[in-house]
């Protein structure tokens, strides 16, 4: 990473063009040595010219080495197109990156199966369970999980991988060291442990509408197939369904109720074309990976697999029951600072004690002991 890896990354043309340039000089310094060489000719004069005065003109040393020290600062590592870090399903597509940013360790995703589960940022408790169902079977089979760290589906669809020691990849429509949303502070930090953040955002880069549907077509780019637990018509996953079709992807639904709003989406999708999904065993048939069907979809562990609970970790666990309870609540009988009761929280749902429901609410797992 330097300099010129940054600058190209920078520099406002289309991921088609930019790339074509690095496949023909396969470094981003000999596009710059290009750019500034007036001797270099083409058959289209008028139109290269343009494109190099636009490139150099995008040359500020200063704000380079301004990001160059960010990156380094965060410990945020970046990989270019042609590079063999970056991921081959990505670089299939017709509109992958220039680049990625990502923390933690990208080289699974080049050496891993991969499936991205999506769906509704207000969904369900059926359908986090049910998301977090699907994404620990596919670990269990040594599939990566790919999902956008959103609230609902896609933070079950993390959790689900964590706690069986599956890999997963986080795709953000921000900077990679901005977290988003806020509350999702302890997955981020989880996921970088075992999995990967990524983004084609430059650091710094703020969550914006528009990043979105962008962020999006990654999610599909890095699966080979994409799930849609529970979706609303107007859901971003539906978005994310499009690009994985024109991405020569599979889509899997999860049909629903046709009184449920979460539902409308999925059930359209399936109108529409998509498979779907009533067993895991669907996906693995789709994989061509055996399917254990005696294993049960459940959450719960065995006591055999329980792991111990410290001091604040019991504190808390005694408090929550299989009613669910606001955080509030919690927060009031625990007497401990908001900080780290939701570290507890999440370090709870990681050993399979609790589940953290929409509107912040928690719910022990029942028969988790």
């Amino acid at each position: 990473m330097n300099l010129y890896d940054i600058w190209l990354v920078k520099i406002k043309l289309n991921n088609k063009l930019k790339i074509n340039l690095l496949n023909k000089f396969k470094a981003s310094k000999s596009i710059y040595e290009y750019c500034n060489d007036s001797l270099y000719i083409s058959k289209d004069i008028e139109s290269e010219r343009k494109v190099k005065l636009l490139m150099k003109n995008q040359w500020n040393k200063d704000e380079l080495n301004k990001y160059l020290n960010i990156l380094e600062d965060k410990e945020i590592n970046m990989v270019l197109f042609n590079e063999e870090k970056y991921p081959i399903k990505l670089k299939e597509c017709n509109n992958a990156p220039i680049a990625l940013f990502y923390k933690g360790d990208i080289v699974p995703l080049n050496h891993h199966r991969s499936v991205a589960i999506v769906g509704s940022r207000r969904c369900s408790y059926y359908g986090e369970n049910l998301s977090e169902i699907i994404s620990r079977e596919l670990c269990q089979k040594e599939v990566s999980i790919i999902s956008g760290m959103a609230k609902g589906i896609d933070s079950f669809a993390h959790f689900g991988a964590l706690k069986n020691n599956g890999f997963t990849c986080a795709v953000l429509g921000c900077g990679v060291d901005i977290i988003y949303p806020k509350q999702n502070k302890e997955l981020y930090k989880e996921i970088i442990k075992k999995g990967c953040i990524v983004s084609e955002f430059l650091p710094g880069t703020e969550p914006i509408s528009y990043n979105f549907p962008l962020r999006n077509r990654i999610i599909s780019g890095l699966s080979e197939a994409v799930v849609v637990v529970e979706a609303s018509e107007r859901s971003g996953s539906l978005i994310t369904a499009t690009y994985a079709l024109d991405q020569g992807r599979d889509v899997f639904s999860v049909p629903g109720s046709i009184l449920s709003e979460t539902s409308k989406g999925t059930n359209k999708l399936i109108k529409e074309g998509a498979f779907p999904l009533t067993s895991v065993e669907d996906i693995c048939n789709f994989l061509n990976i055996e399917y254990n069907s005696n294993k049960k979809d459940k959450i719960r562990l065995d006591k055999k697999d329980i792991i111990k609970l410290d001091k604040i970790e019991n504190k808390v666990y005694s408090i929550i029951n299989e009613t669910p309870m606001y955080i509030d609540d919690i927060l009031k009988y625990s007497n401990i600072d908001i900080k780290q009761l939701y570290e507890v929280l999440f370090e709870l749902q990681l050993k399979n004690r609790i589940t953290c429901l929409s509107g912040n609410y928690y719910v022990k797992i029942a028969n988790s002991i």
